[in-house]
């Protein structure tokens, strides 16, 4: 990385107050997914306001969704708004800085110790829904492509930055798809999740499925007469903990199996039974189910289905009267880039150069829009960002300001170490 200490003053250009003030006014505009067309009029104006022209995609959700790859949904939307902004020169190399603008909802007021959306500063972190994630890595984005173009890097790169600011992440994707779906794919990309500034290059996935277990019905004082259908789900819900203990054990990839637990399901939501003297002839069930490292989220269903069959098939009553199973919500498949990619090893560098220390090379547990890029728009993709992701979807989720800044700063080495001519 010899070029890296020539180029230090740019990356030490970034604005720490002018970071907070986006970031602030980001997490005050109440973007849940769904609803992302305001917070996207926010960045539209804070990149014209450096002097980059915003362009928008408006894709159809009705046109996504036919889409042979569409990740899923949770949310009802009409709309489904990307805004990007383009420095450098278009024809040569292209990066990629991608970051999400929905946030899922703050949930009990009673549970946070501050407004959700208030933007509040304690010792040097913000608070907020959507701080960690992630919000928060949107506004290091913007700082750094500020950076560049007040330093005048812009009009020198040998290449094009292409920040990409997508919705929909959060119950999806499928606002990441359509903007790979108009052209925003790359060379390499960085995704500005939260990851407490080291470099994930290798994410699981998940999938949200739906069960309907039948029993039959009888009155109390007979219950031996019928069949209860939550005993059924207790029966599914042994057979899943079994996969999932064999899932996670036959994983050897260290990636995965530092985390502990990489591919957890869980049964998160139950309804059954309308009379409490009626033994219940009905219960649905909603759950997640991971998808391991290498795996599709079809390969996934593939394996979910085949537990739920046996399970059905071992049992006297739902032999004859299986379950059903959907699948809801969002299909995250996994995602992987070599730890000795050019990719991973340049950015690490970068942050070492800007930080003083080397990231680690990280997996994670969950599924990101890094997976859509990987697969969908063959583009190498790592995810670098500001916060730990424990706090995420939290109440008092929050960010320090000093990462923020401080992923500006590492992408703004890195974006001058890759597209700066050589002498």
């Amino acid at each position: 990385m010899s070029g890296l200490p020539a180029r230090a003053s740019t990356s030490a250009g970034v604005d720490a107050a002018w970071a907070t003030e986006v970031l602030a006014e980001l997490i005050r505009i109440r973007s849940i997914t769904g609803t992302e067309d305001g917070v996207q009029d926010a960045v539209a104006a804070r990149l014209a306001e450096i002097g980059v022209r915003p362009e928008r995609i408006e894709t159809d959700p009705a046109v996504a969704a036919a889409d042979p790859d569409w990740p899923g949904a949770e949310m009802p939307r009409t709309t489904l708004p990307a805004v990007l902004g383009r420095i450098g020169r278009a024809g040569g190399r292209r990066l990629l800085l991608v970051g999400h603008i929905d946030v899922v909802p703050p949930g009990d007021p009673a549970t946070w110790t501050v407004d959700p959306w208030g933007a509040e500063i304690r010792d040097g972190t913000m608070y907020g829904r959507g701080a960690c994630d992630m919000k928060g890595g949107v506004a290091s984005i913007l700082a750094a492509m500020r950076a560049l173009v007040e330093a005048g890097a812009a009009d020198r790169l040998d290449g094009e930055v292409l920040a990409a600011f997508v919705p929909s992440e959060e119950d999806g994707g499928q606002g990441m798809l359509a903007a790979i779906r108009a052209g925003v794919t790359g060379d390499a990309a960085v995704i500005t999740e939260p990851t407490s500034l080291d470099v994930v290059i290798a994410h699981a996935g998940a999938i949200t499925f739906r069960l309907v277990v039948p029993g039959r019905a009888a009155h109390a004082s007979m219950r031996r007469e019928g069949v209860s259908a939550l005993d059924n789900l207790f029966t599914l819900v042994r057979a899943l903990e079994t996969d999932e203990r064999a899932r996670n054990e036959a994983e050897t990839d260290p990636l995965m199996t530092a985390i502990g637990l990489p591919y957890a399901t869980i049964v998160g939501k139950v309804a059954g039974g309308e009379w409490a003297s009626t033994v219940l002839d009905r219960v649905v069930a909603e759950g997640r189910y991971g998808v391991r490292l290498g795996q599709s989220w079809r390969e996934a269903e593939a394996d979910l289905r085949a537990c739920i069959e046996a399970a059905c098939a071992a049992d006297p009553f739902l032999r004859d009267h299986p379950a059903t199973l959907e699948i809801t919500g969002g299909r995250f498949s996994s995602a992987q880039v070599a730890a000795d990619h050019p990719l991973p090893v340049a950015l690490a560098a970068a942050a070492e150069h800007v930080l003083g220390r080397r990231p680690a090379s990280i997996g994670k547990p969950y599924g990101a829009d890094m997976r859509l890029l990987v697969n969908e728009g063959a583009t190498p993709t790592v995810i670098f960002g500001p916060g730990d992701v424990a706090f995420a979807h939290s109440a008092d989720e929050h960010v320090p300001l000093a990462e923020v800044v401080d992923c500006a700063r590492v992408l703004v080495a890195w974006v001058e170490e890759e597209l700066t001519p050589r002498r």
